[in-house]
């Protein structure tokens, strides 16, 4: 009897294993990252011939209204941060904070009729945007289609300057503005390593019209007020890092 129970148990099946099975990718995650693109914007001001003629020849000496456009452009850099959820039906939903320092600068020149003649150089530098937007996509598989859309934030710098039209000394109206819009955009993010995705994404700001105290800096004698508009147009890539997600 002995001799038999080794034979009879080398006639058992042996059980089989359960192959590994990975669970899904999810994008349910909070990331934290840098991103890097280019901006171009259009601040169209009015009105800075009004400015420089009625300080230095007397308020309602310019008859008219004259609106002057620039059209910024330069290199946005900046980081972001946030947190995803992903729905059994692929369906991702999010909150992002971004802020982003720029180089966009902008110029043209305006005739100042009063001069003899004389032209002013109108500048608008816009120093830095930023955003708290709601993010809305959808998942296939590790890429996902999304749209965000929320308040922004942006920090600029207006410059009206030349010479008077009595000879030096030079002026240069300077203001600065820090003003509420909105933004709107999207993209496509690629998870492309664990813990890590690219994205590319487009996004439009808007920041519509609000009035600047420019005061001349060199003199310090003369202050007026110019209506600026304002809107931004920004294509950026950007990289996370992600943590508190299965598949991350």
């Amino acid at each position: 009897m002995s001799l038999a129970a080794p034979a009879i148990a080398a006639d058992l099946p042996m059980k089989s294993e359960v192959p590994y099975v990975a669970p899904p990718f999810s994008w349910t995650s909070c990331y934290a990252g840098g991103h890097l693109g280019g901006g171009f914007g259009r601040n169209d001001m009015t009105d800075p011939v009004q400015l420089v003629q009625d300080s230095f020849l007397g308020t309602g000496s310019t008859i008219g209204t004259t609106t002057t456009s620039t059209s910024p452009t330069g290199v946005v850099v900046g980081g972001q941060i946030g947190c995803d959820y992903e729905f059994a039906s692929n369906l991702v939903i999010g909150i992002e904070g971004t802020a982003s320092g720029t180089t966009m600068k902008g110029s043209t020149n305006v005739l100042l009729p009063l001069g003899s003649p004389d032209i002013a150089l109108v500048q608008a530098n816009n120093d830095f945007l930023a955003s708290v937007t709601g993010r809305v996509g959808y998942a296939f598989d590790n890429v996902l289609l999304y749209a965000r859309g929320g308040l922004a934030l942006a920090g600029d710098k207006y410059n009206v300057s030349g010479a008077t039209f009595l000879g030096p000394p030079p002026y240069n109206f300077q203001g600065l503005d820090n003003r509420y819009g909105y933004v709107a955009g999207g993209g496509v993010d690629w998870a492309f390593a664990r813990h890590w995705s690219v994205n590319l994404e487009y996004d439009y700001y808007s920041f519509g019209h609000g009035n600047i105290l420019m005061t001349e800096q060199i003199s310090g004698a003369f202050s007026g007020v110019v209506d600026a508009k304002q809107t931004v147009q920004v294509v950026k890539v950007g990289l996370n890092f992600h943590i508190w997600g299965s598949g991350w």
